[in-house]
C-alpha cells in the first residue's frame, strides 16, 4: 500500500456495515484525518444494534437501528450499497455481487458471517429476527402450554452468552407467571462460559442454580424425532421445545484465502495473509470468539495499522482482547469483564455496577460513544 499522501489521500474501502466496519471507519477518521478517503461498501441501509435482541421476545427492550448514510456522512465517508463478492488484489479492486468494480489502496473486509441451523426441527437463535422467532415460545410459557425447554449450543459455539440470557429470561418470566417450566442447557463447555475464567463461570453457574436451570456440560447434542441425545453420556432428553445457537460460517469472497469454515486468517495486526494492503476485522476472521467488543478491538488494530502506513506517527499494537459483556438475567443485570493473561486463559470479574462508560452491551472505543449520544436523528427502536 502506498504511503505517499502528499498528492492525494489513501483510498480506504471498508466492506461491511456492522460493528467492525463502523468502528474501523470511525477509528481511521480519528487517527488519519484527511490522510484517508473512506468508502463504506454495505449491503443494508441500516446498522442494526443487535445485542439487545435477546430481550425482544420478552418485550423488555428492542434492537435499535441507525441509518448508515447518516453515520457515513458524520465521518466524511461515502456509502455505496452493495455486497463484496471478490477481491482482485493484483489490480487493487473489488467486485460486488452486482458486478461493480471499486478500486482501493487499502481494503478492510468486515462483512460478518452467515448463519445456518445447527439442528433440524429446533428453533434457531438468530439475532436478526429474535422478536418474531421466540415471541411465540414465550407466550406458550406464559400460557402454560410449554413445560420443558432445552437451550442447546452446538459444537461450534463462538459466543454462547445469548443462550444463557434466553434461558435465564425465560426462567424468570415463568416464575413471574407462577408457571413451572423445566429448563435445561446443553453445551460442549465443561462449565457455563468456562472459557472466560472462573469469575464469570462461577457466577453464571450460581445464577442458573438459583432459578432451577439444569446445566449439561461437556455434552454434544444430536437431535432427531423430538429427542436430544447427549454424547458421550448417552443421556436422552425429550423437551417440548429445543432452542439452539446457529452454526456460523464466514462470508465467501473470491480471491481471499479462508479456512474450511470460510473464516479469514489474519496477522496480529489484522493483515490478511498473502494479500498486500488487505485487512480483515470482526466475525469474518478466524479469531475463535465472535463478539461485538472483540470485533471493535480488531477494527481499532486495523485502523492503527493503516494510519501508520499513511504516515501517522503511531505504533500499531497487536490485539490483546478484553471481553466486556452485559448479562441480562431477568433480575439484576450483571456486567462481565474477562482479560487475556500471558498463560493464554482469561481472568474474569462480575459486577452489578457497570465498570465502563458508556454502559453499553458492545464496548467500542469510537462506536460506543457515538451510539450513546442521544441526539442521533437517525436512531430509532
Amino acid at each position: 500500500m502506498s504511503t505517499d499522501t502528499n498528492s492525494h489521500p489513501v483510498n480506504v474501502l471498508i466492506a461491511g456495515g456492522g460493528v467492525a466496519a463502523l468502528e474501523a471507519m470511525m477509528a481511521l477518521r480519528a487517527l488519519a484525518g484527511d490522510r484517508v478517503q473512506i468508502t463504506l461498501l454495505a449491503p443494508e441501509r441500516e446498522f442494526r444494534y443487535r445485542p439487545m435482541a435477546v430481550a425482544e421476545p420478552f418485550t423488555i427492550a428492542h434492537a435499535r437501528h441507525v441509518d448508515l448514510t447518516a453515520i457515513a456522512a458524520d465521518f466524511g465517508a461515502e456509502l455505496v450499497r452493495g455486497s463484496l463478492a471478490a477481491v482482485e488484489a493484483a489490480d487493487q479492486r473489488v467486485v460486488t455481487r452486482a458486478g461493480e468494480r471499486i478500486g482501493y489502496d487499502a481494503l478492510v473486509i468486515a462483512c460478518g458471517t452467515q448463519l445456518r441451523a445447527a439442528f433440524d426441527g429446533a428453533t434457531t437463535i438468530d439475532d436478526r429476527s429474535l422478536g418474531g422467532t421466540l415471541r411465540g415460545l414465550v407466550q406458550d410459557v406464559e400460557d402454560g402450554y410449554t413445560r420443558e425447554i432445552a437451550f442447546v449450543a452446538p459444537a461450534q459455539a463462538f459466543w454462547p452468552l445469548p443462550l444463557y440470557e434466553l434461558a435465564l429470561l425465560t426462567a424468570h418470566r415463568a416464575y413471574d407467571m407462577n408457571i413451572d417450566v423445566d429448563i435445561s442447557i446443553v453445551s460442549p463447555e465443561s462449565a457455563p462460559l468456562a472459557l472466560f475464567g472462573s469469575g464469570i463461570s462461577n457466577e453464571l453457574s450460581r445464577l442458573l442454580r438459583g432459578v432451577g436451570i439444569t446445566f449439561h456440560g461437556s455434552s454434544f447434542a444430536q437431535f432427531a424425532h423430538g429427542e436430544l441425545t447427549l454424547k458421550p453420556s448417552g443421556l436422552h432428553l425429550r423437551p417440548s421445545r429445543v432452542v439452539a445457537l446457529p452454526l456460523l460460517e464466514g462470508t465467501q469472497v473470491t480471491g481471499v484465502p479462508t479456512d474450511p469454515h470460510g473464516f479469514i486468517a489474519v496477522t496480529e495486526l489484522g493483515e490478511v495473509r498473502g494479500l498486500d494492503g488487505v485487512y480483515a476485522a470482526g466475525d469474518v476472521t478466524s479469531y475463535p470468539i465472535k463478539h461485538g467488543g472483540i470485533a471493535a478491538q480488531q477494527a481499532d488494530v486495523v485502523a492503527a495499522t493503516i494510519a501508520a502506513r499513511t504516515g501517522v506517527a503511531i505504533e500499531p499494537q497487536p490485539l490483546r482482547p478484553m471481553i466486556r459483556g452485559v448479562l441480562l438475567t431477568g433480575g439484576t443485570t450483571r456486567f462481565l469483564e474477562a482479560e487475556l493473561i500471558d498463560s493464554g486463559g482469561f481472568i474474569s470479574t462480575v459486577s452489578d455496577v457497570c465498570p465502563w462508560d458508556p454502559p453499553a452491551k458492545i464496548v467500542a472505543r469510537h462506536l460506543g460513544p457515538y451510539l450513546a449520544r442521544g441526539d442521533r436523528h437517525a436512531l430509532h427502536a
